[in-house]
């Protein structure tokens, strides 16, 4: 399949996470890590929330990174007016497209919509702007309604429109034939925006790459709105392994990008977060440990070397003879079949108890217990 642009919008959107907040030095240095990481665009704040952000925004583009860099502004005179002194090639021009929000958000009509766009677009063309049109609650606009919009778009000189699932009711399934339509009936590059509520934004941004989309959204962790955006990291690896998918992204620095922006955030990752997540590539389970031991692809759907870690085997309540005897060995111990399964089940009932893995020195115990004498005292003790 072909190459997708990322526009990553964890400046923009992803701020926007209730309680979030950047300086303006961490949204320097995330808009640097991004682009060292290998993405293509990045949307950098929103103009219209002021001076303050306008400065970041232009120390942002000051930086001259090898990234196009977007504006996001409502489909208004004032928001497009602010952009352009922020030093942005791009300005997402975003309005509504569903009638429940043109008419009772807007307190609009579909036609206001399309004059609209054919008035803004060539005003910011001539400030040498590309523009985005961003269609605002596309998953509950009229199928119809969507394409003419992004004809008309395209019409007046816009080079994208963007496809916001804004209140995350899509599935894939549903992605795909809309992205499919639009793409049959409109040349114009399309971006898919999706949010996370029902625990599907990456699959939808997938299932939206598979239709034809030619650009996506993504933010560091999945921060966003509500309960997030399509995360970054998921996204790069998915359509990377999964639809050969080439994203221009090197996914060794994606540690990186993510505890920056976790710390930047607030937002802490979970244990076990995809990809990225301190747990993800730890094993327990005895069967697992086992097969991993004998050939790591038995139970490795992702490699962790090339995200620049490795897998971590724990002892535990799951955890078998194979990867006790490995541990034991580590120690300087070379257990015996009978040392084997007293200590295995030693080991799982402490586990159990303080829900954590023994440490070095409580293995060291453990043996010095089954044979009720210090370690220093057996015959081949260390």
């Amino acid at each position: 399949m072909k190459s997708v642009v990322i526009d990553d919008t964890t400046l923009r959107d992803g701020e926007q996470s209730a309680g979030v907040a950047f300086t303006a030095e961490e949204k320097i240095a995330i808009a640097r890590l991004l682009a060292e990481t290998g993405v293509g665009e990045l949307e950098v704040g929103i103009p219209a929330m002021g001076d303050d952000e306008c400065e970041v925004m232009r120390a942002i583009a000051l930086l001259r990174l090898p990234v196009q860099l977007i504006a996001w502004c409502r489909l208004h005179d004032y928001d497009l007016a602010a952009a352009m002194s922020t030093g942005v090639q791009m300005v997402d021009l975003s309005v509504p497209s569903s009638d429940q929000q043109i008419t009772n958000k807007l307190k609009k009509d579909r036609n206001w919509v399309l004059a609209e766009i054919c008035r803004l677009v060539p005003k910011a063309l001539n400030a040498g702007l590309q523009v985005c049109i961003g269609c605002e609650d596309a998953s509950r606009a009229d199928p119809d309604f969507l394409a003419q919009l992004a004809n008309v778009a395209q019409g007046a000189g816009a080079v994208r429109i963007r496809f916001a699932d804004t209140l995350g009711v899509l599935e894939p399934f549903g992605v795909f034939e809309r992205i499919s339509r639009l793409r049959r009936e409109t040349d114009i590059q399309l971006e898919m925006h999706a949010h996370d509520d029902y625990g599907l934004a990456t699959a939808n941004t997938l299932a939206a790459v598979a239709a034809g989309a030619t650009h996506i959204n993504t933010t560091v962790n999945g921060l966003g709105e509500r309960a997030g955006n399509a995360p970054f990291e998921e996204c790069v690896l998915a359509l990377k392994h999964l639809h050969n998918v080439d994203t221009g992204i090197d996914p060794r620095k994606i540690p990186t990008l993510s505890h920056l922006v976790e710390l930047a955030s607030g937002r802490a990752v979970s244990w076990q977060k995809s990809v990225v997540g301190e747990g993800v590539f730890t094993h327990e389970s005895g069967i697992h440990v086992d097969g991993l031991i004998k050939d790591r692809r038995n139970y490795e759907g992702l490699n962790p070397e090339e995200l620049g870690r490795s897998h971590h085997l724990v002892l535990g309540k799951h955890s078998g003879s194979r990867l006790l005897r490995d541990s034991y060995l580590d120690l300087g111990i070379s257990l015996s079949e009978y040392e084997a399964t007293n200590l295995l089940t030693r080991v799982r009932r402490f586990s159990t108890e303080n829900k954590r893995s023994p440490s070095r020195g409580e293995l060291f115990l453990f043996y010095e217990d089954l044979h009720d004498q210090p370690l220093l005292e057996i015959e081949g003790g260390v």
